[in-house]
């Protein structure tokens, strides 16, 4: 039982006692005494009763916001444990699934769609005090694995937005119409007029398929135990993120691929700038202002940058006259640098003459992202069993349906033509 209602019930047991005792009118020196204890106690109480509603309701919001979280808290421990060996061995020797994961497989095989053995994305993620391995480990040897050198993933970084998506194709409605605003001219004037309320839908289609291929040899399978765990997920996740960090940015729309920003900024609307000059903080700080003008960030702070390493070397080597700030000190003073991502595989190498390169500037307005990525249901793992017979290994494939759109292109400008000398 809560305190509070404990408090209450002898409150209404002190106030039919204090009833009794008062209308007498000539009480006893017993009950004189008494009447004095029951007040003094029944104000004592109306301050613990308040204390206890403290005390209760602070106890509410804290189990009301487990409750809320704790389906989610539920579904990561349940995909903490999801195993890709199982998958592995299942493939090459038919062995039963088993524990969480074969709970999310018979989960995930419900929705459909899937030839072989689905894997969950969140699998694929890198996982905390594991291994970080590429290849195998021997078994008579206890030693750390450098993993194969991929690029981080920088479609998270520019603010892109990963949706999962069941089935059938998916649009975002976003509105293009402007409402606007008047004053009434005069006492007998009339205000602005109605506007069309106008949306655009952006669509994102299951048109795209990424894919990679893994070769596991027999004597991995055999030896190598729990460490095949790691090899698996880290090399799968860094190819198919690298695959996808390039055709979110430089994605030609032709040969399977959707089509990413930066190729398609003509058919998204996005601006596009031609800088033909050094790159430097006033030419960063110059697509900033627009930004800010077009109500797409509300200061410096809200801009996220993608970039190469040539354009940070340029910078960070251009001081200002007779002090020992650069131009890249400059703009790190004004766009923080968790904010800034520079990669080589999602911009192209510098090119022209003289060398020149790109820049892509985000926000992510309203809580809304500048880029949505969806992925449909989960990678399909599929089995080859005739390339790699002979040798025994386990030949699998792995296929992720993927697209990308654009939501509002107001949200991004490339800057193009940003010189190295």
């Amino acid at each position: 039982m809560l305190k509070s209602v404990e408090i209450t019930r002898r409150q209404s047991e002190i106030r039919q006692a204090l009833a009794g005792l008062v209308g007498k009118e000539k009480p006893t020196d017993d009950e004189v005494r008494s009447l004095e204890a029951l007040d003094l106690e029944f104000r004592q109480n109306e301050t613990r009763y308040r204390a206890a509603l403290i005390c209760e309701d602070t106890e509410r919001r804290e189990a009301g916001a487990e409750l809320e979280t704790r389906s989610s808290k539920e579904w990561a421990d349940l995909m903490a444990g999801f195993e890709l060996r199982q998958v592995a061995f299942a493939l090459d020797e038919g062995r039963a699934l088993s524990g969480k994961t074969a709970e999310i497989v018979t989960e995930l095989r419900n929705a459909g769609g899937f030839r072989g053995i689905p894997v969950p994305w969140g699998a694929l993620e890198q996982r905390a005090g594991e291994t970080i391995a590429s290849g195998t480990p021997e078994a008579v040897q206890t030693r750390p694995i450098i993993d194969r050198l991929f690029p981080d993933s920088v479609a998270s970084r520019m603010g892109a937005q990963m949706i999962s998506i069941d089935s059938g194709a998916v649009e975002w409605p976003v509105t293009t119409s402007a409402v606007t605003a008047g004053w009434a001219d005069g006492e007998l004037g009339t205000v602005a007029g109605p506007t069309a309320y106008a949306t655009t839908d952006r669509p994102l289609h299951p048109n795209n398929n990424l894919g990679v291929q893994m070769r596991i040899s027999r004597k991995a399978l055999k030896q190598s135990g729990d460490a095949l765990e790691q090899a698996v997920r880290r090399d799968m996740a860094g190819a198919m993120g690298a695959a996808m960090d390039k055709a979110v940015f430089l994605g030609t729309g032709a040969n399977g691929q959707p089509l990413g920003v930066i190729t398609g900024a003509a058919t998204y609307g996005i601006t596009s700038t031609a800088i033909g000059a050094m790159a430097s903080w006033a030419v960063f700080r110059a697509a900033v202002t627009r930004f800010m003008v077009a109500n797409a960030a509300s200061g410096p702070d809200a801009v996220r940058l993608l970039l190469r390493p040539e354009i940070w070397n340029v910078m960070d080597n251009v001081m200002l006259t007779s002090t020992a700030v650069s131009e890249w000190d400059r703009m790190i003073a004004n766009i923080p640098a968790s904010a800034i991502a520079m990669t080589t595989n999602a911009l192209a190498a510098p090119a022209g003459s003289p060398l020149a390169s790109n820049a892509l500037l985000t926000t992510a307005a309203g809580g809304v992202a500048p880029i949505f990525i969806g992925a449909w249901g989960a990678v399909d793992v599929i089995r080859d069993p005739f390339t790699d017979a002979q040798s025994g290994g386990l030949r699998i494939t792995a296929l992720a349906t993927m697209d990308l759109t654009v939501a509002r292109p107001a949200q991004l400008e490339i800057l193009t033509g940003l010189r190295l000398s």
